[in-house]
């Protein structure tokens, strides 16, 4: 049987490049096609050096050709890896395209700051902000269930040359988060180190585009997340979540405490109080503080720093979370129009934040295309 070059291309046209992406012969992977009788040497140039993708890329190449082109044979593949510079994350860098970045915090778990950080994404979304959403909680991730993203998985795209990924979008928010890439019942067992190069690749390998407001959904307390974060990128601000309880609040001060240090400097721009009290609905009027009475209230005013809002301990908000839509979704509704003040409250605290810095990139919002109507 005669081999001709064309078949062989034909056959490489059905192969991706590793990582996916364009066909072998689109991505001008295939620099040399050479046929002697019954001999095909292919002479290839990657950018991807894991010696993985290459021995499966071989392998798949011998298949291929065997069965496309010819059965018998005797094929030689030169691979060259050729690997692209890699630009370390910049520290302290911003990020392209995004105005404003806000790490939503609390000193202990259990308060409820990932539903507080869900709330307010998609309330900003619903005023026609560009928002998206960092889970940075990277030992118990939870926003891929509130927004309805269980078990999804990020594309690869390329962005000017460079794999990105994409992140998901729902209710007009984009999320990353290591959920995405760990099976529902599997526990992330990583050192330091390890989680913070996760975190790294979230931030500065992820296709953002342009964006009003990224929120950061922090771990509670204050370790090893918060200090990657503050260290890689500058926030314009963060906000505190706390419950009205004593043994919340003192968690809550020393969150406060942490980004108030000179070495981080990150100005607080409010205090949110989650579960403020409960009514029963058989008894509209009445108010149980069942956890304290104004505690976080009390807490902003000592520390000098703005209160954003109460939210009331409330079943529907719970049950909005685990079936993934926001209570804040609910147009009209007591709970809605809470959010809606709390983050026209935020907003209002990130600009006069910013109209007392100097107009850097870094802390002013200068893409608002929307979002005017939250100013007012």
């Amino acid at each position: 049987m005669k081999i001709t070059k064309a078949a062989v291309e034909k056959a490489l046209t059905t192969l991706s490049l590793p990582g996916g992406g364009s066909n072998l012969m689109d991505s001008g992977a295939v620099q040399n096609i050479m046929i002697f009788d019954d001999q095909i040497d292919l002479d290839l140039q990657l950018d991807n050096p894991s010696l993985q993708a290459r021995k499966k890329l071989e392998v798949s190449i011998l298949q291929t050709l065997h069965q496309q082109v010819y059965e018998k044979a005797k094929i030689k593949i030169n691979i060259k890896v050729v690997a692209p510079p890699k630009a370390a994350p910049i520290r302290g860098a911003a990020i392209p395209g995004i105005d404003s970045v806000i790490a939503i915090s609390s000193g202990k778990g259990g308060v409820g700051k990932s539903t507080i950080t869900a709330n307010i994404a998609v309330t900003l979304a619903s005023m026609g902000c560009k928002v998206g959403v960092l889970d940075a909680d990277i030992y118990g991730p939870s926003i891929p269930t509130m927004f309805d993203m269980e078990g999804a998985r990020p594309l690869s795209i390329q962005v000017n040359g460079k794999s990105m990924m994409e992140p998901i979008e729902n209710y007009g928010v984009k999320v990353l988060s290591i959920g995405f890439f760990t099976q529902p019942d599997q526990a992330v067992v990583w050192r330091g180190p390890m989680a913070a190069k996760a975190l790294n690749q979230m931030i500065f390998d992820a296709a953002w585009g342009a964006l009003d407001f990224l929120l950061i959904d922090l771990p509670p307390g204050t370790g090893d997340i918060h200090l990657s974060i503050v260290q890689s990128l500058p926030l314009t601000g963060a906000v505190v979540v706390s419950t009205p309880q004593n043994v919340a609040l003192a968690d809550a001060k020393k969150g406060i405490a942490m980004f108030q240090q000179d070495s981080i400097n990150v100005p607080v721009l409010g205090i949110v109080e989650n579960m403020s009290y409960f009514t029963p609905e058989e008894l509209p009027d009445h108010k149980y503080y069942i956890f304290g009475k104004q505690g976080a209230e009390h807490l902003a005013a000592d520390k000098k720093v703005p209160f954003l809002g109460g939210i009331p301990l409330v079943q529907s908000i719970r049950e909005a979370a685990d079936v993934g839509r926001p209570a804040a979704l609910q147009e009209n509704t007591a709970l809605s129009n809470t959010f809606i003040k709390i983050t026209q409250q935020l907003v209002t605290e990130t600009l006069k934040r910013n109209n007392e810095l100097p107009p850097t990139k870094v802390v002013e919002i200068t893409n608002m295309v929307g979002c005017e109507a939250i100013k007012k």
